[in-house]
């Protein structure tokens, strides 16, 4: 029997092993999409003790607690740091076969030296120890992204953000580059309550006086190119599914003219004008170079009593089921038809899907650039072994694995970068896995390398570090 995270952890074989530790392992990190706090970066934030670092913010484990039958004061609410990391350390034994489990104590190891599996009896121990080394110097938001090797990380930002603290990473001597990512989600959701304030706020910080699509597309234009003078190369969105239908600039002027004035409009208005301004969007990526990111799949705020007493990002989010497959394809199609299609990179939540989106970047890599079109690595419910190996499995079958770039955290927390470590391992075992099935030949020098691209090479080249 192997013991538990040993440093064979997931390696199955010694074909596996020899493609982790020779090959992977010691690759930098690029990790091209988070929701870290550029705020915390540029301050260089140091932090009180391990509930502050660990449990804020962290809807995965809030989850985990509440279906555990803990009360929100322990998670969200006004209990203290220490008693918060109580409750989380009494229920880490129950979340056994959760990715959560493997997680807490890569992260312990990695970060903290702690080997033993956290629990309620030594809860106290664990704290005290972390919360010693949360005192070092290097234990600050950047020190504690050096200890991971990460090389490049990019966190994601509104439109109307002033990126004033990017401004002060760009001038500073932290040796990881950081960048950012143009995220319009709040001008595109034109149904959402806070939609008419928020073009308020579009119209002040761009300089422009928005009534109609024209000068909404006007002042996002500004926006973009801002972010473009401030080193941004990416765009997001997350988005439950892609939208596209036709239209003319009449019919968008006058949805956006009824919903500034807070009139009603219908569900086939609000997916006309989503199209609009996403094809507006990518256009003007296109002209700037830039990479485009779709997430698609989430259905969002399911839990209206506690979206209402905690707002969102609080762990109300599951799978969604929407048909992706006709409108993406249509989305794509117009852009590449008006040569207005860069680099794109699409994830998917939900597993059906898989191989819906791993045909469907096929049918846009035109050769003209490697790997141009993407089929991102399993997101959120499904960045774990099983949505990992699925995810690496449809691209496989239907596309090629070699040329794909990898993985990201897609976290708003400073100890999340382990999981670069765990999909690591998940994909040289997967490789490992076949070569002693005799489904792959036993050349581990090539296959090392293919791997080296996947971990590391792919991102670095595609995203131009």
């Amino acid at each position: 029997m192997k013991s538990f995270l040993n440093s064979d952890f997931l390696l199955e074989n010694e074909y596996s092993r020899i493609l982790y530790h020779e090959y992977a392992s010691d690759m930098p990190i690029i990790d091209y999409h988070n929701h870290l706090s550029p705020k915390m970066l540029a301050e260089d934030t140091k932090f009180d003790n391990l509930s502050q670092v660990w449990l804020d913010g962290d809807h995965y484990k809030w989850r985990a607690m509440r279906t555990l039958g803990i009360s929100e004061k322990y998670i969200t609410g006004e209990a203290t740091d220490k008693e918060k990391f109580d409750k989380w350390a009494y229920t880490v034994p129950y979340t056994l076969r959760n990715p959560l489990y493997h997680w807490t104590h890569l992260e312990l190891q990695r970060y903290f030296n702690i080997s033993e599996p956290l629990s309620q009896v030594n809860a106290s121990s664990i704290y005290e120890r972390a919360n010693e080394e949360l005192k070092k110097d290097n234990y600050s938001c950047r020190g504690l992204i050096s200890k991971m090797n990460v090389e490049f990380l990019c966190t994601t930002e509104d439109p109307t953000d002033t990126l004033q603290h990017h401004k002060i990473l760009a001038k500073s001597n932290f040796t990881t580059k950081v960048s950012t990512a143009f995220r319009p989600d709040n001008a595109i959701i034109i149904e959402a309550d806070g939609f008419v304030n928020y073009i308020e706020l579009l119209s002040e910080v761009s300089g422009t006086t928005i009534n109609n699509f024209v000068t909404l597309c006007d002042a996002l234009e500004k926006r973009i190119a801002y972010f473009h003078s401030h080193g941004c190369r990416i765009a997001d969105h997350g988005l439950s599914h892609m939208y596209y239908t036709s239209f003319n600039e009449n019919d968008i002027n006058t949805i956006v003219e009824k919903r500034l004035s807070n009139k009603t409009i219908s569900g086939d208005d609000m997916n006309t004008f989503k199209c609009a301004v996403l094809l507006f969007l990518s256009g003007k990526y296109h002209q700037y170079g830039w990479i485009q990111q779709f997430h698609l799949g989430a259905l969002r705020n399911n839990n209206h009593r506690m979206l209402t007493q905690l707002g969102p990002n609080t762990g109300w989010d599951s799978i969604g089921d929407w048909l992706q497959a006709e409108k993406l394809s249509k989305f794509l199609n117009h852009l590449d038809t008006n040569n207005q299609l860069c680099k794109t990179i699409i994830y998917n939540l939900n597993p059906r899907d898989n191989e819906v989106m791993a045909s469907m970047v096929g049918n846009f890599n035109d050769g003209s650039v490697r790997g141009k079109i993407q089929f991102g690595s399993g997101w959120w419910f499904l960045d774990q072994k099983d949505g990992m190996e699925k995810q690496m499995n449809a691209l496989s079958n239907i596309g090629l694995l070699s040329c794909f770039i990898g993985m990201l955290t897609d976290s708003r927390s400073f100890l999340s970068f382990p999981r670069h470590e765990y999909f690591r391992r998940i994909l040289c075992n997967l490789i490992g896995r076949d070569i002693a099935n005799g489904e792959l030949p036993n050349d581990t020098k090539w296959l090392g390398k293919m791997v080296q691209d996947i971990s590391y090479n792919n991102a670095k080249e595609y995203f131009n570090i």
